[in-house]
């Protein structure tokens, strides 16, 4: 009898996942992951990214940002900053923090785009603990204020993307047609 209970559990968990597959469970998950990121996500990082430019060059913000003992070291005078490597790793930085969301927010190139902007989370993630004196948490304490926590929603949000694509209403999939 036990048996029979398990076994129409498990049958209506099967058909319940065939009717989420045939209503497009991938595409909804890329298309709301990529609606979340637009509105959490999308503003922080222009209003970041805004800080870091000047007229057409880097700000001294930039590099206090992305690299503060250099900004220290040469007294935030951006022009006596070796171009080689700091300029080009803000430079890189700057573009990444403009170019990766918006390609997100597109949907071109979602997946890669999103594995970046992981990436992009990680390496921000650490400049803050390192260099910016931001305290990282406790992972799972209960405290909605961690770093760590935050961090970690921010990356499962674009996991979701790496491996959903990002949905029906995407340049990815209009290009995929062709």
């Amino acid at each position: 009898m036990m048996t029979n209970n398990v076994q129409n559990v498990m049958g209506g968990f099967a058909r319940l996942e065939m009717k989420l597959d045939a209503l497009g469970g991938r595409d909804v998950v890329g298309i709301a992951s990529r609606g979340l990121f637009v509105l959490l996500l999308l503003p922080y990082y222009f209003n970041s990214a805004l800080t870091k430019i000047d007229g057409f060059g880097l700000s001294a913000g930039a590099f206090a940002q992305i690299l503060p003992p250099i900004a220290e070291q040469y007294l935030y005078d951006t022009s006596a900053i070796p171009f080689f490597p700091w300029h080009l790793i803000v430079w890189a930085g700057t573009i990444g923090e403009f170019v990766l969301p918006i390609l997100i927010v597109a949907g071109l190139f979602t997946r890669l785009a999103a594995l970046g902007m992981i990436g992009f989370v990680v390496v921000q993630t650490i400049v803050d603990v390192a260099f910016h004196g931001t305290a990282l948490g406790m992972l799972a304490n209960g405290l909605p204020t961690e770093l760590i926590d935050h961090r970690l929603l921010w990356i499962a949000l674009l996991a979701a993307m790496v491996f959903a694509g990002g949905g029906k209403l995407s340049i990815d999939r209009l290009l995929s047609q062709r």
